[in-house]
């Protein structure tokens, strides 16, 4: 037994670790976008145009893998996913015109969709359900700090190298854990909810199953707003704080990267921890937390916007970044815990495609047409109403939490 949740551990570490690296490359573009819009002469609405190509193939890529990740061994769709995008990453920073950078964003969404689909139904396969939303959310401390990395990188190597030497360093470390996941020792799909695990079903049964869910949908729904205006912000704040605020490339990228890694670990952990707390004592406590934590988010990120004071500033960005990131854990244990263990990468997949697709795939573009139109500091303030309506969806969505997980149909 200790055996067992010492490979959990090691399990857990790394996938982790993968993670950070995951949003590490995700978020250079954000520190180096000023560089790559000079060099390439773009509009706002183009360079935004870099982000919602990768969310595009993200997303449509995600049902794919998550369907390979509910009947083919996990380690080995994880370690091609992660050689894969981090070989794209490299290739960002070879691109020496427009066309070939944005061919190379759209392979590193294919990388990543393989990844970000399996990773948690494995993680979900290693810890018992009682306590899957803290260390789910251990999981997802990789989302602040990985981008908080991609900031500071982006934003030394622009000033001190090249935009191009970002995406260098970005995408080695990926090359060498896509061959250390391979070494983890693969759980049983369901080996933490009894014994009686039935097979995968068929796609258009799994599919007619988790399209009659409205707990995967209420929640889904809620991740959506967010993930909309959690991809806007993180696009565009280095460049705002740098033209609006008069910062450095460097400076921005330190400035944000610094409240993306206290408000978004602190958050991203009291969201796990407290997440399983109110579980335990009512139906959807995680999920009702999730939700007074994005309505709190809405109006300090219009404050951030608004305040000009550098320390008022830091503080509103780093609160709202604790209660945006308070839903890591809860939110996805929710999806976990809404659906049969065969069904739970596919789930996965379908949500991220969904929260991806009216989420952060189109939010950098629409920011930009805004910011191109009527200016950056408006945009910014209009991104804070998904938060508000995020909340208010995760709350009408709780009367659904008190039916249990109906059983799968056979394939």
């Amino acid at each position: 037994m200790k055996s067992q949740r010492t490979a959990a551990f090691v399990g857990l570490g790394v996938l982790s670790l993968i993670n950070l690296v995951n949003y590490l490359d995700r978020y250079i573009l954000a520190g180096v976008m000023r560089k790559v819009q000079a060099e390439f002469t773009l509009t706002d609405a183009e360079g935004g145009s870099l982000a919602t190509t990768f969310m595009l193939v993200y997303m449509f890529a995600s049902p794919v893998g998550g369907y390979l990740g509910d009947r083919l061994p996990r380690r080995f769709l994880i370690g091609a996913a992660v050689a894969v995008w981090s070989v794209a990453t490299i290739g960002s920073g070879l691109a020496t015109t427009f066309v070939m950078l944005l061919v190379a964003r759209a392979l590193t969404g294919v990388g990543e969709a393989g990844y970000g689909t399996v990773a948690p139904s494995f993680i979900s396969d290693l810890f018992d359900p009682r306590e899957r939303s803290r260390w789910l959310s251990v999981f997802y401390t990789a989302m602040p700090l990985g981008a908080a990395l991609g900031f500071i990188l982006g934003g030394l190597m622009a000033d001190r190298a090249t935009w191009h030497h970002a995406f260098y360093a970005g995408g080695v470390p990926g090359l060498v854990l896509a061959v250390a996941v391979l070494f983890l020792k693969e759980p049983r799909r369901g080996a933490m909810d009894g014994p009686d695990t039935p097979r995968p079903v068929a796609f258009f049964d799994g599919l007619g199953q988790v399209g009659l869910n409205p707990r995967f949908w209420f929640t889904t729904a809620g991740l959506t707003l967010m993930t909309f205006s959690v991809g806007g912000l993180s696009f565009w704040m280095p460049k705002y704080l740098a033209e609006h605020r008069g910062l450095s490339d460097t400076d921005a990228g330190l400035y944000l990267g610094a409240t993306t890694v206290i408000g978004g670990l602190v958050g991203t952990l009291a969201g796990g921890f407290l997440g399983d707390w109110l579980d335990a004592r009512r139906p959807g406590g995680g999920v009702l937390l999730s939700a007074l934590g994005l309505l709190a988010a809405a109006p300090l990120m219009v404050a951030s916007a608004v305040v000009e004071q550098p320390n008022v500033l830091f503080v509103c960005l780093l609160l709202a970044q604790f209660f945006i990131f308070l839903q890591g854990g809860p939110l996805n244990a929710s999806i976990l815990a809404a659906v049969p263990p065969t069904l739970r990468a596919f789930a996965f997949g379908l949500s991220t495609l969904t929260l991806h697709f009216l989420g952060d795939a189109i939010s950098p573009t629409v920011i930009g047409v805004i910011s191109d139109a009527a200016g950056l500091g408006l945009a910014i303030k209009l991104n804070a109403l998904p938060l508000a309506l995020g909340g208010v969806v995760l709350l009408l969505g709780l009367r659904h939490f008190r039916a249990a997980v109906p059983p799968p149909r056979a394939a």
